[in-house]
């Protein structure tokens, strides 16, 4: 089993997590949702995985490269 580190693309604020602990996410599939200069961007899975940690919360600004998410593949 490999960790795969989800990592921000963007400056902002995390406006809404939809993924849960445990799930099983496909590659592209939604964990969270970044707001920044009004627009809402989703941070999806990188690859096929289980969900085993978030490392965020709702509310908080995280900046470009931030990892706020981990899946094991």
């Amino acid at each position: 089993m490999t960790i795969i580190d989800v990592k921000t693309e963007i400056t902002g604020n995390l406006w809404k997590i939809i993924a849960e602990i445990g799930q099983d996410l496909s590659e592209d599939d939604p964990i969270m949702i970044l707001e920044s200069m009004k627009m809402e961007i989703p941070i999806t899975a990188p690859e096929d995985g289980r969900l085993v940690e978030i490392l965020t919360a709702e509310g908080e600004t995280v900046t470009e490269g931030t990892v706020v998410a981990r899946i094991e593949a």
